[in-house]
């Protein structure tokens, strides 16, 4: 992955070059989108450590879209309560409009001096999201927002890439994603055993990849993932 991690880094030290050296833009926002164990967030950690360590002060945050699922307590009031816990992790599973919030508060502040802007964590302890758990200061000059459906092609999600500066999207082997997935919900406690764990990577994770591939807005990057 590291021509992957190198040519993301470059062409976001190019944007920054561009837009706000150059050009005086306050902040860059880009959208980096995929489908589930494409290793998103992995690659939007590795560019964002490199972009950082380019500079004596960190200028780039990385801000996950996992804070914008649904909390249980909702799930709980849906009249399809079970299909909701069982294909938690769909689009409609996640809170949209505040995605959207999110997205439009960044993407204004991308011309000026903004406040500081809230965004949600999620615990994966508790399997909640934690409100205002991530912080973007005024001095991040460069967020990266890695989430499965920032590049969905439906309401109200196909706004969002008007709105950034750029949108990677990265794809992955569904073999691949699937194994990883599996061991990740291992590791997570959400199943005990191997069978059962690819048994809901493909009952849900899956079943939201091939949607994302099918329903995608054109990226202006995509980069495949492979596994080291």
């Amino acid at each position: 992955m590291e021509p992957v991690y190198k040519s993301l880094t470059d062409r976001a030290l190019s944007l920054k070059a561009n837009l706000i050296d150059s050009k005086g833009q306050y902040r860059v926002v880009i959208i980096l989108a995929g489908p589930p164990g494409s290793g998103k967030t992995t690659i939007a950690n590795k560019v964002a450590e490199r972009l950082n360590a380019s500079s004596q002060t960190p200028f780039v945050a990385v801000v996950p879209m996992d804070g914008f699922h649904l909390p249980r307590s909702t799930l709980d009031q849906m009249p399809n309560k079970a299909e909701a816990y069982a294909r938690r992790g769909a689009s409609w599973t996640f809170d949209a409009d505040g995605v959207l919030g999110l997205v439009t508060k960044l993407s204004n502040s991308r011309l000026t001096v903004t406040e500081t802007i809230l965004a949600p964590s999620f615990d994966h302890a508790v399997k909640d999201p934690v409100a205002d758990g991530i912080t973007i200061g005024k001095d991040t000059s460069f967020v990266i927002l890695e989430g499965n459906y920032l590049l969905l092609d439906e309401e109200p999600w196909k706004g969002i890439k008007g709105m950034v500066d750029e949108s990677w999207f990265v794809d992955v082997d569904p073999v691949l994603a699937k194994n990883r997935i599996a061991k990740r919900h291992i590791k997570s406690g959400i199943e005990d055993n191997w069978e059962a764990a690819v048994g809901r990577a493909e009952g849900n994770d899956l079943l939201n990849g091939d949607i994302i591939r099918a329903n995608l807005v054109q990226p202006d990057v995509v980069v495949h993932s492979v596994e080291e």
